[in-house]
């Protein structure tokens, strides 16, 4: 698969809005295995978590109001912040043929302008200082030198293959990240707001027990280093569940006879359930060779697939399909600050961003929003808000949810992926007609009874 298309095109691919984003396609048939855990559609706590004794000092000034019923909507209501200024650095990898993600960098800035008018980081203006990766350890290690020579106060992660962990330790700078890419993320001295592939492909593993009542499943996958991590992920998760399996290999990219071949190697055993991990046009051509085949078995895969620019030419061939990490939109007040976000970003009127056709950027929104939703609560209960604090109130706190969506935050619920916070997932399947709505009952669906 290529990843550097144009920005305009991977924000048609993924319907994103409430699940956090599930990426694990867009990233799996590169050279790196890569997926996001999305967010589920409980609703947001409405109880600030239990302040810490840390004093406050006058540089963080709390925001007119913070004390809303639902704090993940309250950020229209807060005042410009005008404590001391937080400077925090981001890295992300941009301008590599196959790893060129500018919409990261973007998004999460048109978030900062908002925050910048409505309350802050907990009060205090935000300032981004950019470093970008070029998918080299060099270059990562490069950035990492560059942020603490500028004394961030934290980092984030856009997308990131190499994080130079070490540096950033040495520093005492907190590292927050937003997708996991590589297995030594999940284990690193850092925190991800979202998961990775043992996340995504336990989620799977999830629909297959509890809503297939699947004994046997068969997968597609092409045939290269990203997507066999991703395949040996989804695997170890079916043998923690007692699930049998088998997988047929295709290439990167197949002609629609290839594409029916492998749907017909993938049902000629019969199988309880079909999991296909291609994307983009792989997503195309399994959906087309399945209703040509007049298969029947149920098939699911993730979000990518359910993106508008699928969709619209397989229309009803999908009908049978279900997506990790989708769900349906529902009008709130998160959407609206959604829109009024992304509305300068994607230069249009703020009621014509869909968040149902979201791409890789809607991951920076939540990663800065949601802490930004921390920090608020934070200053409203008199704690002092820094990089540090707000890490370490992100990593202990128990009653934590994802902005926009609600999804509780789990930070090192997995004792094997202690980095990970986010281990629910909404589930939907495709209508006739072209609407993807939540499966019931598959509202927030844990992965942690099927993580290997």
């Amino acid at each position: 698969m290529n990843t550097s298309t144009g920005q305009s095109s991977r924000r048609a691919r993924t319907r994103l809005w409430g699940a956090g984003a599930v990426t694990l396609s867009l990233l799996a048939a590169c050279s790196s295995s890569a997926s996001t855990s999305p967010a589920t559609t409980s609703p947001p706590t409405t109880a600030a978590p239990a302040a810490s004794t840390t004093t406050p000092t006058s540089d963080s000034a709390a925001p007119t109001s913070t004390a809303a019923a639902n704090p993940s909507s309250a950020f229209p209501n807060l005042a410009p912040p005008t404590g001391k200024e937080m400077v925090i650095g981001l890295v992300n990898t941009e301008g590599t043929p196959g790893l060129d993600f500018p919409e990261m960098r973007t998004d999460l800035q048109a978030a900062v302008d908002y925050l910048n008018k409505h309350g802050g980081m907990g009060g205090r203006p935000i300032k981004i200082e950019n470093c970008t990766a070029k998918g080299s350890p060099e270059t990562s290690q490069a950035c990492a030198q560059q942020l603490v020579g500028k004394k961030v106060e934290m980092v984030l992660l856009g997308l990131d293959l190499f994080p130079d962990y070490a540096t950033y330790t040495a520093a005492k700078i907190p590292v927050v990240g937003v997708l996991p890419i590589l297995p030594g993320d999940y284990t690193a001295n850092a925190l991800f707001l979202t998961g990775g592939n043992a996340t995504t492909t336990g989620a799977m593993t999830a629909a297959a027990v509890e809503h297939y009542k699947a004994k046997t499943v068969g997968i597609v996958s092409s045939d290269n280093p990203g997507a066999n991590g991703t395949e040996a992920s989804l695997t170890a998760s079916l043998d923690v569940a007692g699930i049998k399996h088998y997988t047929i290999k295709g290439g990167d990219n197949e002609t629609d006879a290839g594409y029916q071949g492998l749907m017909k190697q993938a049902a000629a055993k019969n199988p309880d359930l079909l999991v296909s991990l291609y994307s983009d046009a792989g997503c195309i051509g399994t959906i087309r060779g399945r209703a040509a085949l007049k298969i029947t078995i149920p098939t699911i895969t993730t979000a990518i697939c359910s993106g508008s620019s699928v969709l619209k030419q397989v229309g009803d061939d999908a009908l049978g399909w279900s997506f990790v990490g989708v769900q349906t939109q529902q009008d709130t007040p998160e959407l609206k600050i959604l829109q009024e976000i992304l509305a300068p970003a994607l230069g249009v009127a703020p009621k014509d961003v869909d968040s149902t056709a979201l791409g890789l950027g809607a991951l920076g929104v939540i990663e800065i929003m949601s802490l930004a939703e921390y920090a608020d609560l934070m200053n409203a209960k008199g704690t002092e808000v820094t990089g540090a604090s707000l890490y370490s109130f992100l990593g202990t706190s128990k009653d934590l949810t994802q902005w926009p969506s609600g999804s509780k935050v789990q930070c090192g619920a997995a004792p094997k992926y202690p980095t990970i916070c986010s281990l629910t997932f909404p589930i939907a399947e495709y209508q006739a007609g072209g609407s993807v709505k939540t499966i019931p009952g598959l509202e927030a669906v844990s992965v942690l009874p099927y993580l290997p």
